[in-house]
């Protein structure tokens, strides 16, 4: 690694941290509030609109089930609050949902949860910078062309932040969080007060009507349930990340379940009381908001309209228009919290993958952490994924909104189904009155909690199924194969590997034929034939492949007045190809004797510049990808630094292990 690499390396990331301070990044509840729970805090910003943008596809008449809904989706959120506070003492070791599926459903319902709440966390990134987005051009219209390079700078600057440790990117996501919260609550208790007053806010598209979907005119009996049903999922938006709090419980100082259940608590009374706050205060302002701008009635000219959300709507109403300053400390507050908002993904999903890479199911790099003692390949991976869905979907939270919550829903179902088990389980042992009233009530509330939750999954994928909610169940099935697939792997390998006859396998081999690779005659040929001697095989021979007889021929004189005792072999290539013959040599000396072992070294160069490997062929480098694949062969490499490599300087400002190979192993042609 360069210089330059690793100061900007430092510059974004900070200095490395050891192991040993791993303890010092856990975080008490203020910064775990905003880091764990800011996706369901912030989820209030566009529940509600959710809601209203599916009941005005019949028109006006429909609003009057505003209230009803709004009244079933706090319900929910307080039943799922109160189940995962359950979650959270009884499994405090981090896993969440997908520990008590795995524990008391078994691994295949474990695996569901955890390719359902992968899913969803990368939705969560996707539906959060989308909102985040559309809050600034609710303020700065101007800005609407932009839409999918700002997201895209916003996921950017999300994974450098959180690439920081989960304790810096608290620190600088805290205070978002907390203002966004300040200013909704002061808006709807303002709002709701002038209300009681009777100087009650009217929002400025309160004079417009809604001409009803075509699809949507004069619905009765089942199609109404129908629309009513899927506003009522797409109001279930404000439930995302509820779960995120039982996945971090290792992050939380100690006692880590009581703080993490008292953090959870504190983020369900919040997130109630805000999400009813602005339901309340959109009916009482008369919002109005479609799918399509030129559904409004009395709109002068729709095409070139751009709605603002519901919250921008309120804010301008409460604190007197669209240049107030109320107006634009919500919209500030609300963009960036909504961007900020992903960074519960961003702690959720490598978190999860940690455990998941643990355990065998993802690829082992996942349970690394970084230099700032975060999973930062678990980061990364979430950024691209996410930030690809952006772009795909040109950044519009109408779009991606259907591939979101299905997830959730499912974790929550399996999750409350596990818990139910593990209550049951637990009475079976348990003697003591009183705990065993406290599982009793425990098992209610999971109880309650299991149903309901499959009731609204049921509605969600109902209702969201052919709007593009199939495609997150697609990436689920998928994801779900794929890491059912990499347990095999890692588990046949394991097998593989195993000891099964220590005194067997720890025999030597019958003798070793070392064979030493040469291009021409220079200093790294001498060193690789040096250090070939040097352990001591039973056979030692030098191997060139004949490109050019002339070549050829003179490397053979030089061989010989250098006077050096170790035979060369020369091997014809008549089609100038060098991998295939040294190739089949070498496996023809293992068909001749498959008791032995042949030690290959290659002498190489190493270089100081990236630009000097082009000058390079990299033919040593093929030839030992294709003899790895040969049994009974060791590869050995002899590196040669040539000057540029062999700074002073050079190798504290390089990666350990960060070789560049250079020499081609086969001898030049004129």
């Amino acid at each position: 690694m360069s210089h330059v690499t690793a100061f900007l390396k430092r510059l974004v990331l900070g200095r490395a941290l050891r192991s040993e301070e791993l303890g010092e990044t856990l975080l008490p509840k203020r910064l775990a509030l905003p880091i764990f729970a800011s996706d369901p805090l912030s989820s209030v910003a566009y529940a509600t609109q959710e809601i209203l943008l599916v009941l005005t596809l019949g028109g006006l008449a429909y609003l009057h089930f505003t209230p009803w809904i709004a009244a079933a989706v706090v319900f929910l959120m307080v039943v799922v609050v109160l189940s995962y506070r359950q979650v959270v003492h009884a499994y405090p070791s981090g896993g969440g949902s997908y520990e008590v599926a795995s524990a008391n459903l078994g691994p295949s319902a474990g695996l569901v949860v955890a390719a359902a709440l992968l899913v969803d966390y990368v939705m969560t990134v996707a539906v959060s910078v989308a909102s985040g987005v559309d809050n600034i051009i609710s303020a700065v219209p101007s800005l609407a062309e932009h839409r999918v390079p700002m997201a895209l700078v916003f996921v950017g600057l999300l994974t450098a932040a959180n690439l920081r440790g989960v304790r810096e990117s608290g620190r600088t996501f805290a205070a978002p969080t907390y203002l966004f919260v300040t200013g909704v609550l002061l808006m709807c208790g303002t709002g709701l007060l002038r209300y009681l007053l009777g100087d009650p806010p009217v929002a400025a598209t309160a004079q417009y009507g809604i001409e009803p979907d075509p699809a949507e005119v004069d619905l009765v009996g089942l199609a109404l349930v129908m629309l009513v049903l899927r506003a009522f999922s797409s109001g279930c938006t404000a439930l995302t990340g509820v779960e995120a709090i039982s996945n971090g419980v290792p992050a939380f100082r100690k006692p880590k379940p009581r703080n993490a259940a008292t953090t959870m608590a504190v983020m369900g009374l919040i997130a109630v009381a805000m999400f009813a706050g602005v339901t309340t205060l959109a009916i009482v302002a008369d919002v109005r908001i479609a799918d399509d701008a030129c559904r409004l009635t009395g709109l002068p000219d729709c095409e070139n309209y751009t709605q603002r959300t519901v919250i921008a709507q309120l804010a301008a109403s409460v604190f007197g228009g669209e240049s107030s300053f109320g107006f634009y400390y919500v919209q500030a507050a609300t963009a960036l919290v909504l961007i900020l908002a992903a960074n519960t993904a961003f702690n959720g999903f490598p978190l999860l993958a940690s455990i998941l890479a643990q355990h065998r199911y993802l690829p082992r790099q996942l349970h690394n952490r970084g230099d700032r003692l975060a999973f930062s390949n678990g980061i990364l991976a979430l950024a691209v994924v996410a930030g690809a869905l952006l772009w795909a979907y040109g950044a519009n939270v109408t779009s991606l909104i259907h591939l979101y919550i299905l997830g959730v829903f499912t974790s929550f179902t399996l999750c409350q189904s596990g818990m139910v088990r593990h209550w049951s389980r637990e009475l079976r042992t348990e003697t003591d009155p009183a705990l065993r009233r406290r599982h009793r009530t425990s098992r209610i509330v999971n109880g309650t909690g299991a149903a309901i939750t499959a009731l609204v999954l049921v509605i969600v994928l109902v209702t969201k199924f052919t709007e593009g909610a199939w495609l997150a169940v697609l990436a689920a099935v998928v994801l779900w194969v794929a890491m059912r697939s990499i347990r095999r792997h890692y588990d046949a390998t394991s097998a593989e590997l195993a000891v099964t006859d220590p005194g067997r396998e720890l025999a030597p081999p019958s003798r070793v034929i070392t064979v030493v690779l040469v291009s021409r005659l220079h200093k790294a040929t001498l060193r690789a034939l040096a250090y070939a001697r040097a352990t001591r095989p039973d056979r030692l021979e030098a191997v060139t492949v004949a490109v050019d007889r002339d070549d050829a021929r003179e490397l053979r004189r030089q061989w010989e007045e250098a006077g050096i005792d170790v035979p060369l072999k020369i091997l014809d290539s008549p089609y100038r190809e060098i991998t295939k013959p040294a190739l089949a040599y070498v496996r023809s000396i293992r068909r001749e004797s498959p008791r032995d072992v042949v030690s290959v070294f290659i002498p190489e160069y190493v270089v100081g510049h990236w630009w000097e490997n082009l000058l390079h062929n990299q033919s040593a480098l093929w030839l030992k990808s294709r003899l790895l694949f040969t049994p009974g062969v060791m590869v050995t490499s002899v590196p040669w630094q040539l000057q540029s490599a062999a700074r002073a300087d050079r190798p504290a400002a390089r990666a350990p292990g960060a070789v560049r190979r250079g020499e081609p192993v086969p001898p030049p042609r004129r």
